[in-house]
């Protein structure tokens, strides 16, 4: 437990310069993390005083048991696309109090898988998702958010349904465009983009929402048929409890949720740690959004994790410490208190336009082009990912994720690579034959052959069907096996192994074994393979293989290719 709790090694730099730093950072932070806070609870079907809690609470808690200094722990566009697809499924048609304590109950279930990945130390699953995979699950995820958000800067209005659904219904409701509704919009996208490129260290959501709440309150823009935020609720957010009785219709979602949030909070943690700074630790990482989650859901907050974007501005605002969360949090509670009668004029185009702005980002065609370039195989597995969010649901989209990452660990897993070797002329070095190479030295008689990764039972016969080829190719008397490359020799495999030994032996083939790593050598010897082998079949490298190679079969001596 004592490796999950906060350290606070940030305290002892806390001085003058720093702590003015931290206040700016937290100001600055919370001109963007306000805002979007409140769009992303209208995202999510939910009263936008949701978001202000959510910037608030979760944020205390966060800065308090966090490790990461620049971390800004609240709302996120994936988040709460998940929150919508949880809510739908397990409270369909549900408003006012009972959607409030429905998210009260998500938020909870999730903070307590959170905590209880913490206890279990489980924080290694932060790498379960693939980079490739990951980038097409958020791609799918903006893709869902613009298509859902598209209809509020429209104007238009239609029953929410599946994305072919909403696509269709956007589709035959253009012609209903309120245009003023459209140009709001549209600006509103327009001067985020402008601010981001002319002046990116402005707080941009904060400028343009000011801007359309004055032009509500001093033009009167509302009259022309825009939609607006309307009345909030003013002060500190009241006591919800959560209903026990959904945990069994949300706890699937729950996990789902719980995985995304410390996924995007781990992968946020590292982006922006610098090297001067203890790097997060990611068991006490899932502890402190745990009780983030946990304690907000009482007090009406949506789940939450860390945002990368928010997270960005922190940073390069100048936040050295978790004080600049705290900042932050002050001034959604000051949000709370002071400003709901302003928020109130706030067009929901506008905030429609800042959830479309900041999740566009998440759609990274660079992401895609390098995997392209790089692994086409890998580009299918993005393309699957982002296409099962689209197609079949954020939440089984999360569950596509995890099989494509799973399946691409088992293949490569299964089929593990065998490489036939030529010598470097001139050196040491043994490396994979190939056209490039054509110099390379070989050995008429000894096949040199190097596996690499873990040899079971799953990739035991086609490690051998992969190998008979090349033998039945190079007709060696001796197949010198490098076994540098294997960490890790399962019983179904060494048996395999056993039995090619003993049927090249019948066939006047020798099989040395070379490399072998100190586990996988002990196994060997403890084996019937070992006795069989001997001192003389077991070698320390490729080089004194071939030494030994060519001391034995002298006649044989030439090394390049006829």
């Amino acid at each position: 437990m004592a490796s999950l709790l906060p350290r606070f090694e940030w305290l002892p730099g806390l001085q003058g310069r720093s702590l003015r730093s931290d206040v700016v950072a937290g100001l600055t932070s919370a001109a963007v993390v306000i805002p979007q806070s409140m769009g992303y609870a209208t995202l999510a079907g939910l009263p936008v005083q949701v978001g202000l809690y959510t910037a608030f609470v979760p944020m205390i808690i966060y800065a308090l048991l966090g490790t990461s200094r620049a971390l800004s722990v609240s709302s996120t566009s994936t988040l709460a696309v998940l929150t919508v697809a949880a809510l739908s499924e397990a409270v369909p048609g549900a408003d006012g109090a009972a959607l409030l304590q429905a998210t009260a109950s998500l938020a909870l279930l999730v903070g307590a898988v959170l905590i209880l990945a913490a206890l279990l130390r489980l924080g290694f699953i932060a790498n379960f998702i693939s980079e490739p995979v990951l980038v097409g699950f958020k791609a799918g995820v903006g893709i869902v958010i613009i298509v859902d958000q598209v209809p509020k800067i429209l104007g238009i209005h239609f029953a929410k349904g599946s994305f072919l659904h909403n696509l269709n219904a956007i589709v035959l409701g253009v012609a209903h465009t309120s245009i003023p509704t459209l140009v709001l919009g549209v600006g509103a996208i327009a001067g985020f983009t402008a601010l981001k490129r002319f002046r990116p260290n402005w707080p941009a959501p904060l400028i343009v929402v000011a801007l359309a709440i004055a032009g509500i309150a001093w033009l009167g823009w509302d009259k022309h048929g825009i939609d607006l935020v309307g009345m909030i609720p003013s002060g500190v957010p009241g006591v919800t409890m959560p209903n026990p009785g959904l945990a069994e219709a949300l706890w699937p979602s729950a996990l789902g949720m719980a995985f995304m949030s410390f996924v995007e909070t781990a992968a946020a943690g590292r982006a922006f740690a610098r090297t001067d700074e203890p790097p997060p630790r990611e068991n006490a990482e899932l502890l402190a959004t745990g009780v983030a989650n946990t304690l907000g859901a009482f007090l009406g907050a949506m789940p939450g994790g860390g945002g990368t974007s928010q997270t960005a501005v922190n940073r390069m605002a100048g936040a050295r410490s978790q004080i600049a969360g705290l900042v932050t949090a002050l001034m959604a509670l000051l949000a709370m208190l002071l400003l709901s009668p302003v928020i109130a004029l706030m067009p929901q185009a506008v905030l429609a336009s800042i959830v479309l702005f900041y999740s566009a980002s998440l759609i990274k065609p660079e992401g895609f082009r390098a995997i392209f370039e790089v692994r086409r195989r890998e580009f299918i597995w993005a393309l699957v990912a982002a296409l099962g969010v689209v197609l079949i649901g954020t939440l089984r989209g999360i569950l596509v994720a995890i099989v494509v990452s799973l399946v691409s660990l088992a293949e490569q897993s299964v089929s593990p690579p065998v490489y036939a070797l030529g010598r470097k002329p001139g050196t040491n070095v043994f490396r994979a034959r190939s056209h490039e190479h054509p110099e390379d030295e070989f050995f008429p008689g000894l096949l040199l052959l190097r596996l690499d990764g873990r040899l079971f039972f799953l990739n035991a016969e086609l490690t051998a069907q992969k190998i008979r080829p090349l033998l039945a190719e190079a007709h060696p008397k001796v197949v010198a096996i490098d076994f540098s490359g294997v960490f890790d020799l399962e019983f179904s495999a060494l048996k395999a192994l056993t039995e090619a030994d003993r049927r090249l032996q019948e066939a006047g083939v020798q099989v040395w074994l070379v490399g072998l790593n100190p586990e996988v050598l002990a196994v060997v010897q403890r084996s019937p393979l070992g006795a069989a082998l001997g001192r003389a079949r077991l070698l320390f490298d490729l080089e004194i293989a071939v030494r030994n190679y060519l001391s034995l079969h002298a006649g044989h001596a030439d090394t390049r290719d006829s």
